[in-house]
């Protein structure tokens, strides 16, 4: 990685052509202000200690969700999620960088259940999220649209915003809305080829634009159809921060979807964003 290709970069973030494209990873950054599960393997490790499931889906997510769905009602999967991440994570350095931006991302993406990246954007002026929603509570939605103070909105109301937080798995606030189960996922994927579940405005968007992947992995199928997806009719040259050593699967998907990897800890890179001094260790 050269010093060339990392103000390349910061120049792409500053003119906005570049979308920010944010994992639960992120939250590892400043784990004192983090009060929520940061992995997958915490959240269901969080879940199943609330509610037995049987021992070979233990350490599956959306396994163990669809089970507590099946066999105790979808509403104790939505109160489980809420207690998870109701304690809240607090925003760090990397979600204050992108709203200090020169010229803001027009569509920010933020795979996890948290609102810390809405935490960081409120009182920057006019805004809103994008949320995917589950069928079992929203059929026939695909998402939400809330405003800047959590309003439920219309996809309208998306065209006027400055800023485009989508959260396509949901979030925990304004509404609580949780794609986690098998189930849900299931409804999306099916889907999802046809962009049917892309929300018109993010569709919009990412035409032409790069992405930059923080706190991502794509070590299972679902967080590469996503990334795919979401990508789908973009440039042609991306980014993903992160430390090796990477999976067969994941070397294989960077591939395919020409993004640049960046094998540095994500601790590091966002430094270097946030302060514009540039390591020589990190240039090299």
């Amino acid at each position: 990685m050269t010093e060339t290709e990392l103000q390349e970069i910061t120049a792409g973030l500053n003119a906005g052509t570049i979308i920010p494209y944010l994992g639960p990873g992120v939250l590892s950054l400043e784990p004192a202000t983090c009060h929520v599960p940061a992995t997958p393997e915490e959240l269901v490790k969080q879940l199943t200690s609330k509610v037995s499931v049987p021992h070979k889906i233990r350490n599956n997510l959306t396994a163990a969700a669809q089970f507590i769905e099946n066999f105790k009602h979808r509403k104790s999967v939505v109160k489980l999620m809420e207690e998870a991440f109701l304690p809240g994570a607090l925003p760090n350095v990397l979600h204050h960088f992108l709203t200090s931006l020169v010229k803001k991302p027009l569509l920010i993406v933020a795979t996890w259940y948290d609102d810390a990246m809405a935490q960081a954007l409120r009182g920057r002026g006019n805004w809103g999220q994008i949320q995917g929603v589950s069928q079992a509570e929203h059929y026939g939605n695909w998402v939400h649209y809330f405003d800047e103070h959590g309003n439920p909105g219309e996809a309208k109301e998306a065209d006027t915003w400055h800023i485009v937080l989508y959260k396509p798995l949901g979030a925990i606030t304004p509404a609580k809305n949780f794609i986690v189960s098998d189930s849900d996922f299931v409804e999306v994927l099916t889907e999802i080829d046809i962009q049917t579940p892309i929300p018109p405005r993010v569709q919009e968007l990412r035409t032409g634009a790069n992405f930059l992947f923080l706190g991502c992995r794509f070590n299972n199928q679902l967080t590469r159809t996503y990334a795919r997806q979401i990508m789908k009719r973009s440039s042609d040259k991306h980014w993903v921060v992160m430390e090796g050593p990477l999976t067969r699967m994941e070397q294989r998907f960077i591939k395919e979807q020409n993004i640049t990897h960046i094998d540095l800890p994500l601790a590091q890179f966002v430094s270097w964003l946030s302060t514009g001094k540039i390591d020589t260790a990190l240039a090299a």
